[in-house]
């Protein structure tokens, strides 16, 4: 089976960044891609700041601290995303700008193979899919915040997800980062949301 280590996040948020931290303590190649210098900026200082923190409690050396550090670029635009073998999307959860992303990114991302994946909590993949010329290689990875410590992941397979896609995925996600994976069928709310939303409604 293929070993994801090349990795690409969109958007360096509270969960991108969460995402890109986890993959770079796990000794993978992180490439983090932002609209613009400002939102590098801020992603650089999250990272840093979570980092440190770390290294404050004890729970990682300050040569962890910077060798994670050491495997993470950053950049504007999708250019530097080409080589990438999974690439997470995190930004706002708004589906005309994840519908044009996904557009973009089918087109940036060169090998054919690569995942592209989105951390939506509530967006049909399908739709997602519908928006790149490869829909089979589309599916969802829905982490929970702080990314960091929570070990649960949703890995939701769309109708034309490919099923060697969704076998990578929950093993990169499970072997590669530690986390738990529960499969999850593209459908509002998925697992998680679906029975969260009626119990706090209750």
């Amino acid at each position: 089976m293929t070993v994801i280590s090349r990795i690409g996040v969109v958007g360096a948020g509270q969960m991108g960044g969460g995402f890109a931290q986890v993959c770079a303590r796990g000794g993978l190649d992180v490439a983090v891609a932002c609209r613009d210098e400002a939102g590098l900026e801020r992603a650089r200082q999250r990272i840093g700041r979570s980092l440190d923190a770390l290294v404050r409690k004890g729970k990682m050396t300050a040569s962890e601290h910077a060798e994670a550090t050491g495997r993470i670029r950053y950049g504007t635009g999708l250019d530097g995303l080409r080589d990438r073998q999974f690439v997470l999307e995190a930004i706002p959860e708004r589906l005309p700008d994840k519908l044009a992303l996904f557009t973009e990114l089918d087109a940036a991302v060169r090998d054919p193979d690569a995942i592209l994946a989105s951390n939506t909590s509530s967006l049909p993949l399908a739709r997602l899919g519908s928006a790149t010329e490869n829909p089979a290689r589309v599916i969802g990875v829905h982490f929970f915040n702080p990314v960091p410590v929570m070990p649960l992941v949703e890995v939701i397979s769309a109708l034309r997800t490919a099923g060697d896609v969704t076998a990578l995925t929950s093993a990169f996600i499970t072997d590669g980062l530690g986390k738990q994976v529960i499969h999850a069928k593209d459908r509002a709310g998925f697992v998680v949301n679906s029975l969260l939303v009626p119990y706090l409604l209750h």
